[in-house]
């Protein structure tokens, strides 16, 4: 191959290499498992459906690959020689059998609505089915009783599961619909066809190979014939002489254009010549654009366009000669402007290797061109690039004719002419470089994404890669995805058709949809941009990385970044200043963010710092792309301090927009002051040197950060520091005085200073003028022998606030060297030697002294001594270093020589230490010799060694092994002589790698080999060298071969034991190169392995102390086993490969044994053989009879039998009688365990035993005897007392239901009389009851936000709810706008009232997304309010609005309408009917339904309740039931209110209330007349008690005396104040608003108590201690009391709901009979006569609608206070009346909740009632429109100017504006409005209003 070419695929291997690792940018988003093989599939692009054909199945699955019809297919009675059955007159004399049906083509046509299904069964029959339900057939073909069929019309597919079919279904011009098929030959002669078999049926002969057949289904006559007269026009068919040289194996048929192209394989030609191509591009010209004549020779035929040519991928010999898959794409040109055409294809050749080529078709068609050219100006020749395809039956000539200067025009040139009326076949191949080589390709498909080419692989062994291609066709980034059970992929891949972000695949057994990109793994920009992946790109306002599509506002500009432009279009930021003084004055910091970021214009951004505390951002958009803005910054106390030791600190930001974060930065906070601090003796220069800005104060000594106008004299250049010069200072001796001079700059003459030594002791400095000071009479000394200190100038003291530690800057450190000569000098030489350190020491009296101590000074030294020298040997060329140790060896490494002999060694003075060692290379000798080593030294002699150095000559003799793995590690042994000599040995390989050397000896050296540097056997030279010298000579080398590195194929078996020791066998080849071997087990161990042969390898499993799956590593001589050549390209290792470098290893536990009978002692007589049955446990371990042994005591069992249960032993000799006892032991592995014990013993013995054995049984017997009767009377007197407590819980029960039955009858009694009493109802007024259930969330806002603290500090106490809702109030406008205005909102209100504008309008903005359903219902109440006036009009709007909801519903589920209130007519109508139900409800309903909310006030306070959990005695919720049994009494109490005006009165409490419980009473008792809004609450006035001694006392829930329980704090009670009967308590307002307890319900659960801890905490411990004094209950017998309160409340619910369902014939409901009028005409007029339907429409419009909610929430009904008690009772009661309305009946059983089962029994009564109701409703005498509008105009007229409509028109008006764009549109598009000018009339209100801004006093 050419060297460009070389290099692109080394460049592709090392790329491959690289990213072969990445993680996996492909995922399986949905898959379908087949039990059978899959054949083919096709997706319909129109409903997503995917089509999948299985061995004798087809199944239709839906876009997200769940089934929805499945059709068996087979298997079928066939035989190949028969034809097929459908065939009239067709018998067959062969034996048919049950044959699996292949399918062989699956092709949709949507036009025709059906799927073509072709099978291998009934020679290649096919099957039209439809294409919404392919278990059905479409068109039934043949038809019954056609005659005229014939076997080619029956004969499509190919009939054999091996033999390829390809096909397509095109239009032609004249509208008939054609199929194209080409299949493979299976008659006589091939190897699909039965052997032993004559050619008595020729049939098989006359099926063409390509075929254009009819598939119009409307001409059943010619379905499937050849669609040309004749029909071998239409044909393309090999001549029976050559098929066995034209064996064609079709791959793909598709179209391009108007060609069709046909990919195939000549098989006859694989096995000649490999380097010659075989796959083939054939194309047809289909007839679907210009019409052609019926006839004359213009008629074009299928063999007149047919031309082929061969495809090559490859060159040079290294080609890939079989076309396996193939894939149309358009690519865009470089230049952008345009696409081209490619065609991709996947070749293999016969190693399974395989390539990707492409071809352009541009190409393609130039060469097709080209040959039809050449065919008719030139006479064919052997040697010619085209020629006549002679193979093939049609065609007029064997040759290419020449036609003199004819020329062909276009169309002739691509589809042939009249006289080229004959296939052709072009010879030169059709050339392409491979963009990718693999092994194991299988299928190929492409997609062009951002501007780069995409390509998939499928591969054989179940993966799928996902290749990113630059421009020119080369690899940018690769992925892999590991498919399910590493099945093979189909050769054909294709796209979701509605999103090409998946692509569908099948392989053996799976369909599957893959998501192309797996973007969320990246998560940053930087890593999403850079990872390659042309699908992913960073969606910037949601800070993730995402596909396009799934980016929100991935359409915006600049909100997705793509690959292509890269990581730096990442958002990023600058902030300004990057660097914030913390005393600076700044309020805000500017960003500038950078990159590709969406206009942020409308988006709320924000600035998050670090603390997760955000501030609002102000962005300014005068930057180009860029985006600045401004952040406010946060208070300095905000920020985390500044670290001691440090002078800054970051603070992080980041951008927020809309909630997400989007960029990241940081900025500064720094301190001055702390950067002067830190750095005490450079602390100018550090100030003065820091990125920021800081000033040097040299008056304060500061470092300060802004300039100050009182001081200006602040330093800012770091040159006019005061600081030190440094000067050399030469060292001293330990101990003298000396005096220090020392030069300074920038410093005052006469400031005070001192020099510190780092001691105590410190030396004034004096100046000696204007830069210069003197310290006098230093004295420094040291023990050591040199000490450095580092000399300081110390400023002295008047600087406030710093301490002593003020110092002139020193830039460099000063140091100041002392030396003690008496230190580190043991000999005369090293004495002297220190002079090169400046050290003035001299050798005198034996010792080494400071020079001026030494008189007279002499300086010669005694004579070296050597000691040692090593090493003693070394080679004749030299090199060695020697090293010699001894005393006296000279003071400098200039003044001393060496020599051996008389050949010098050259001292190496880097390695020279004075007087005891030195270094030298020896230099070369001629021969081999021993001598000694002399050392001369200048002054001093010569000295001499004891041992000699000899010169020698080493050998190599031998090494073994000489072979070994390329991965390395091999031991070698070398052997030789003088191995071991000198100072440096390697041995080398090659002259590049060492091998390791282990150990050495004079005659051997070992050594570990390193791997080997090509991945192919070699030969290699080893060389043993000495001092780094190349290899001297042959004697020294020798070599060694790497060979293939060992393979594992498997290991055996997969599973040990916990206990660890099963011998695991290893499996491969190549192990004689192998010398040691472990196997690790990951996370659990490593053992040693044992080589047993070159294929096997035996290892010990290591113990583990889990049952696990884990991984298996292996060490082949000490190197991890990584899988074979894992450095060679072309055999890749795969992601997940199995056996390539881990193994599996399952952990289970120990197997378990036991005797037959499970045993422990087996007896046994000595002398008789000994057979032992073990029985194993269940395990899955499989083992082996050799894996087992079993020992009885020391002796072994043999094991005679064995199987899956278990197996025999035996011993046959004697056993020893010494022992009585021997333990059986079963080992396996490591796993030892003694089973039984066998016990040996004469039969003399034996009758011994059993008599002894006798007595005792006897014995026994007569105790056991004993032990009965005593047992027996103790059960006797347990069974009674047992009995004696069930009596007594039983009677308990009894107590509680009695108590109950009594507490039911007398309430009932009690709750009537008191109920009865003449008190007035606190109706809410109807403006009031109307703004609360129109808008019950602004309600209740307003009720805590206006209504609550209206009482505090209020002194006055009772006073009328004031008027808070501002729809109740006046409007109000400034005066300046409010002509315009007041115009604009009377305009809008004109409009509102045309009917065409307001319907358009509320479908307008009920089309907006983001108008939500609390929009939904504000605007209906508002519109509900503005044409409160005009109710007639408005029900008109309501009606017309149901209408279209009608409609809408009636296509779906009827039934679901009304349901819930989520668009603007639901509220509207739920508005209506509280308009239209007021008067009844206030006057029937209204007392019924205030009785019951007092009866169960009243009913729910005659028992305790719990004051934090709420939880009473009686009620009709089980979760609020207190399931204990409190003792509680009622007391009466005499009470005085001061300042009511009223006389005491006698209240009624419990002892168990608490002092707020007992406030609530006595404020009921004394207001109940009153509406509630108008009662002081309970912790507004204080409660005292006055004792009989006229002491009062002041009673609190929490005071000094309250007590402890259960370590929480109990609420002080009546009980706990022992207030006694008739007690007399005064109650008062509170003066003042005090720090009061508040509400007890709010109180921690966790600290107080009131009756029982929350959420039944009743934990045994708690139980024990009470046990003393309370009884042990069943919670559940408490259920009754639920019973108890239903039957007390049931008389007033019964009439509650009586007065609900009834009529009562004065006030009949006029506005219910009228809409269930109009829902009856509605169900009518649209044919709906289920009658469950109209009662659900009835009950979701009234029932549930309206009354529900008034009994859910009573305080829109009465001025009262709903507690949360009362709300869960009523909650049971609406559930109720819920029930009572549905058609379903209810399936209730012992689990049911008890909520459901209190009224369980009375709901079908209920249920009657409602039915009754609706009848009666039905037959009420209906109203006329004229009766009905006369209503509504009463009820409009009755509360007239009671609500703002300007102000709810104002709020309407909001919508308007908000979504006008959308309101004009749907105006322009309705032709009514458009006719009228609504729209020019909006938008003149919206000019009006918007021209003057008006003002208004809140917002409804």
């Amino acid at each position: 191959m050419p060297p460009s070419v070389e290099i692109a695929v080394l460049l592709l291997g090392v790329l491959t290499l690289e990213t072969r690792r990445s993680a996996s940018a492909l995922h399986i988003q949905q898959a379908f498992a087949s039990p059978n093989q899959t054949n083919n599939f096709v997706v319909d692009p129109v409903s997503r459906k995917v089509y999948l054909a299985t061995v004798n199945t087809v199944y239709q699955l839906n876009g997200t690959l769940s089934i929805e019809v499945e059709k068996r297919t087979g298997p079928v009675e066939d035989n190949l020689l028969c034809h097929a059955p459908q065939l009239p007159q067709a018998p067959c004399e062969h034996p048919k059998s049950l044959t699996d049906n292949y399918n062989k083509l699956l092709k949709l046509d949507r036009e025709q609505g059906v799927v073509l299904v072709c099978g291998s069964v009934y020679q290649g029959f096919c099957e039209l089915r439809k294409i919404d339900n392919i278990s059905e057939i479409a068109v039934e073909f043949p038809p019954q009783g056609e005659k005229t069929v014939f076997p080619s019309m029956l004969n499509i597919a190919a009939n054999h599961p091996n033999a390829s079919t390809v096909g397509l279904i095109f239009k032609s011009h004249g509208g008939n619909t054609r199929l194209l098929v080409g299949a493979t030959y299976t008659g006589a002669g091939t190897q699909f066809f039965p052997k032993n078999h004559s050619k008595e049926d020729l049939r098989f002969e006359n099926t063409p190979e390509i075929a254009i057949r009819s598939l119009n289904i409307k001409d059943l006559s010619r379905l499937f014939t050849y669609d040309i007269n004749p029909s071998e026009d239409n044909v393309f068919k090999i001549k029976q002489e050559v098929k066995t040289k034209n064996k064609l194996n079709f791959v793909h048929a598709f179209i391009q254009k108007t060609y069709s192209y046909i990919a195939f394989n000549n098989d006859a030609k694989m096995g000649h010549k490999e380097s010659l191509p075989n796959s083939i591009l054939a194309r047809i010209c289909l007839d679907n654009e210009n019409p052609r004549k019926p006839t004359g020779p213009e008629s074009r035929k299928l063999t007149e366009s047919y031309i082929q040519m061969p495809l090559q991928c490859g060159f040079n010999g290294n080609i890939y000669n079989r076309l396996l898959s193939v894939y149309p794409v358009d690519i865009q040109t470089d230049d952008g402007r345009g696409s081209e055409p490619y065609l991709f294809g996947v070749f293999s050749k016969a190693d399974r290797k395989s390539a990707l080529c492409a071809f352009k078709f541009g190409d393609i068609e130039e060469e097709i061109r080209q040959g039809r050219r050449n065919c008719s100006s030139s006479p064919s020749s052997p040697s010619s690039d085209v020629q006549v395809l002679d193979s093939v039956i049609q065609g007029s000539g064997a040759i290419c004719i020449h036609k003199g200067n004819l020329v062909l025009q276009p169309e002739q040139l691509d589809c042939g002419a009249a006289h080229l009326q004959h296939p052709l076949a072009l010879r030169r191949s059709l050339r392409a470089i491979p963009l990718v080589e693999y092994p194991g390709l299988t299928s190929v498909s492409v997609d062009y994404v951002q501007n780069h080419t995409v390509v998939f692989l499928g591969t054989s062994n179940g993966r799928l890669r996902k290749l990113t291609l630059f421009a020119n066709m080369t690899l940018a980034n690769q992925w892999t995805l590991k498919l399910r059970g590493g099945e093979a992929v189909h050769h054909i891949m294709t796209f979701d058709p509605s999103d090409r972000n998946f692509l569908y695949l099948m392989t053996s057994h799976h369909m599957l949809r893959v998501k192309v990109a797996e973007c969320d793994q990246w998560r940053d920009c930087g890593d999403c941009l850079g990872a390659g992946d042309a699908h992913c790109g960073w969606c910037t306002l949601e800070n993730r990385c995402t596909i396009q599509k799934e980016c929100a506002q991935g359409l915006l500009a600049r909100s997705w970044i793509s690959m292509g432009e890269g990581p730096q279009q990442c958002p990023s930021m600058t902030l300004t200043p990057p660097e914030i003084s913390i005393s600076a004055d700044i309020k805000d910091v500017g960003i500038l963010i950078n990159g590709s970021v969406p206009d942020l214009v409308g988006s709320r951004v924000q600035c998050e710092y670090a603390l997760g505390i955000s501030t609002d951002a102000t962005v300014h958009l005068d930057y180009g792309p860029a985006q600045i803005q401004t952040c406010p910054l946060l208070p300095r106390e905000n920020y985390q301090p500044i670290l001691p030791g440090t002078d800054h600190l970051t603070v992080s930001v980041a951008i927020k927009v809309n909630g997400t974060s989007v960029v990241s930065g940081s900025f500064i906070i720094y301190d001055c002051e702390r950067t002067g601090a830190i750095h005490p003796k450079t602390s100018c220069l550090s100030c003065l040197s820091t990125r920021w800005k800081c000033y040097w104060d040299q008056e304060n000594h500061l470092c300060v950060s802004n300039k100050d106008e009182s001081k200006p004299n602040l330093l800012e250049n770091a040159a006019s520091c005061p600081s030190l010069v440094p000067s050399e200072v030469p060292p001293s001796p330990s101990g003298m005085a000396q005096d220090f001079t020392l030069s300074l700059s920038n410093i005052q003459e006469g400031e005070k200073l001192e020099c510190d030594f780092g001691r105590e002791q410190r030396y004034e400095a004096m100046w000696l003028n204007s830069s210069t000071v003197k310290c006098s009479g230093v004295t420094l000394s040291t023990y050591q022998r040199s000490q450095i200190y580092q000399l300081n100038l110390r400023r002295k003291g008047y600087f406030s606030g710093h301490g002593e530690n003020i110092f002139v800057d020193s830039p460099q450190p000063m140091r100041v060297e002392v030396y003690n000569c008496r230190v580190g000098s043991s000999d005369c030489s090293q004495c002297w030697g220190r002079e090169d350190q400046g050290h003035l020491c001299g050798w005198c009296e034996n010792i080494c002294k400071p020079r001026d101590d030494c008189q007279p000074i002499r300086d010669q030294c005694p004579a070296p001594e050597i000691h040692k020298i090593s090493p003693q040997r070394g080679p004749v060329e030299g090199g060695t270093l020697l090293t010699i140790q001894g005393k006296n060896l000279g003071r400098r490494a200039g003044a001393v020589k060496v020599s051996i002999g008389d050949t010098a060694c050259a001292i190496v003075p880097e390695f020279y230490t004075v007087s005891v060692e030195l270094l030298c290379v020896t230099g070369p000798s001629s021969q081999e010799r021993t001598d000694i080593v002399q050392v001369d030294v200048d002054q001093s002699g010569m000295g001499t060694s004891k041992e000699t150095f000899s010169y020698l000559v080493p050998k190599l003799l031998s090494m073994e092994p000489r072979k070994g793995s390329r991965a390395g590690g091999t031991r070698v042994t070398i052997m030789g002589e003088n191995l071991d000599i000198g100072s440096q040995i390697r041995v080398m390989i090659n002259n590049t790698l060492q091998c390791l050397i282990t150990e050495k000896t004079d005659e051997t050296i070992d050594c570990t080999m390193p791997p080997a540097l090509q991945p192919h056997t070699e030969s290699v030279a080893v060389c043993v060298e000495f001092e780094n010298l190349p290899c001297q000579s042959v004697e020294l080398s020798t070599t060694y071969t790497y060979e293939k590195n060992p393979t594992i194929s498997f290991i055996h078996p997969k599973k040990s034991f916990l206990s660890g020791g099963r011998t695991i066998t290893v499996t491969g080849q190549g192990f004689d190169l192998v010398q040691s071997v472990s196997m690790q087990v990951l996370g659990i161990g490593q053992t040693h392995c044992t080589v047993v042969s070159p294929s096997m390898i035996t290892c010990p499993s290591h113990a583990s102390s889990q049952s696990q799956e884990t991984s298996v590593q292996f060490f082949l001589n000490g190197v991890p086993y990584t899988g074979d050549s894992p450095t060679s390209f072309d055999s890749e290792e795969e992601e997940g490969e199995p056996h390539k470098d881990h193994f599996i290893l399952e952990y289970v536990e120990d197997p378990q044994f036991f005797t037959a009978n499970k045993e422990k002692l087996i007896k046994h007589h000595p002398g008789e053989p000994l057979t032992l049955i073990i029985n194993k446990g269940p395990s899955d371990l499989e083992l082996m009879p050799e894996e087992y042994s079993v020992m009885v005591g020391s002796y072994p069992c043999n094991i005679s039998f064995h199987n899956d249960q278990l197996f025999h032993c035996t011993i046959n000799g004697l056993l020893s009688a010494s022992e009585r006892e021997m333990p059986v032991t079963v080992q396996v592995g490591n796993f030892r365990h003694t089973i039984a014990k066998v016990q040996l013993g004469g039969s003399e013995l034996a009758i011994v035993v059993s008599i002894v054995v006798c007595c005792v049984l006897l014995l026994l017997c007569t105790v056991a005897l004993v032990v009965y009767c005593t047992k027996s009377r103790r059960a006797e007197r347990y069974w009674q007392k047992t009995l004696l407590q069930m009596e007594e819980m039983e009677s308990q029960i009894r107590e509680e239901i009695r108590k109950g039955f009594a507490e039911l009858q007398t309430d009932m009694t009690d709750l009537t009389k008191e109920l009865n009493r003449s008190q007035g109802i606190p109706f809410l007024e109807y403006k009031q009851f109307v703004t609360r259930t129109f808008f019950p969330k602004m309600f209740s806002d307003y009720e805590k936000s206006l209504v609550q603290p209206a009482y505090e500090n209020d002194p006055l106490g009772p006073r009328a709810l004031p008027e808070t809702h501002p729809l109740l109030q006046d409007w109000k406008a400034n005066n300046t706008t409010r002509p315009n205005v007041e115009e604009g909102i009377t305009l809008f209100s004109t409009l509102l009232n045309n009917k065409h504008f307001l319907i358009t309008f509320v479908h307008a903005l009920e089309q907006q997304k983001d108008f939500a359903v609390r929009d939904r219902c504000s605007l209906a109440s508002l519109l509900t309010i503005a044409l409160h006036g005009k109710l007639e009009y408005y029900t008109s709007i309501m009606k017309d609005l149901l209408v279209d909801l009608i409609d809408a519903s009636a296509s779906k589920n009827p039934k679901l309408m009304l349901r819930r209130t989520e668009s603007v007519v639901e509220k509207m109508l739920t508005n209506w009917m509280s308009i239209c139900m007021y008067s009844y409800l206030k006057e029937t309903v209204g007392e019924p339904f205030f009785l019951l909310l007092c009866a169960i006030k009243q009913q729910i306070n005659k028992g305790s309740i719990d004051a934090i959990t709420g939880k009473a005695r009686y009620t009709l919720n089980e979760e609020w039931l207190l399931r204990e049994n409190v003792e509680a009494k009622p007391q009466n109490m005499n009470v005085s209110f001061q300042g009511c005006g009223m006389d005491s009165l006698s209240v009624r409490v419990m002892n168990t209330d608490t002092i707020y419980q007992v406030k609530e009473k006595i404020l009921e008792a004394f207001y109940k007349n009153l509406p509630f809004s108008q009662w002081p609450r309970a912790q507004d006035v204080d409660l005292e008690w006055f004792d009989s001694g006229s002491n009062s006392k002041l009673l609190q829930d929490l005071d000094n005396s309250s007590v402890m329980e259960d370590g929480r704090k109990k609420l002080n009670t009546v009980f706990h104040y022992q207030i006694p009967e008739g007690a007399s308590l005064a109650m008062s307002m509170k003066d003042k608003k005090e720090n009061t307890l508040g509400r007890v319900k709010d109180l921690d659960t966790e600290k107080y108590v009131h009756l029982v801890l929350p959420h039944d905490e009743l934990m045994e411990n708690k139980r024990s201690h009470r046990q003393s004094h309370r009884k042990k209950v069943l919670p559940e017998i408490y259920l009754t009391r639920l019973l108890s309160t239903k039957g007390t409340l049931q008389k007033f619910l019964d009439d509650l709901f009586q007065a609900i369902l009834s009529i009562p014939p004065e006030r009949p409901p006029l506005a219910v009979k009228y809409f269930f009028d109009f829902l009856e005409e509605q169900a009518d007029k649209r044919g709906i006569t289920d009658p469950d339907t109209l009662h659900i429409w009835k009950t979701n419009s009234l029932p549930l609608r309206f009354w529900v909610n008034i009994l859910k929430n009573p305080q829109f009904v009465f001025d009262i206070d709903k507690t949360d008690h009362m709300d869960a009772c009523l909650s049971v009661i609406a559930q109720a009346f819920i029930d009572a309305c549905s058609i379903s009946d209810l399936q209730l059983g012992k689990d049911s909740p008890t909520n459901k089962l209190l009224y369980a029994k009375e709901i079908p009564e209920y249920k009657k009632r409602v039915q009754c109701y609706y009848k009666q409703i039905q037959e009420m005498a209906p109203l006329s429109e004229q009766e009905m509008n006369a209503h509504l105009a009463e009820e409009s007229r009755k509360y007239r100017n009671e609500f703002n409509t300007h102000l709810a028109l104002t709020e309407i008006y909001k919508y308007a504006k908000r979504y006008r764009s959308q309101v004009v549109s749907a105006l322009e598009s309705n032709p009514t409005a458009r006719r009228t000018q609504l729209h020019h009339k909006f938008e003149q209100v919206i000019a009006l209003v918007e021209d003057n801004i008006y003002e208004c006093c809140s917002e409804a």
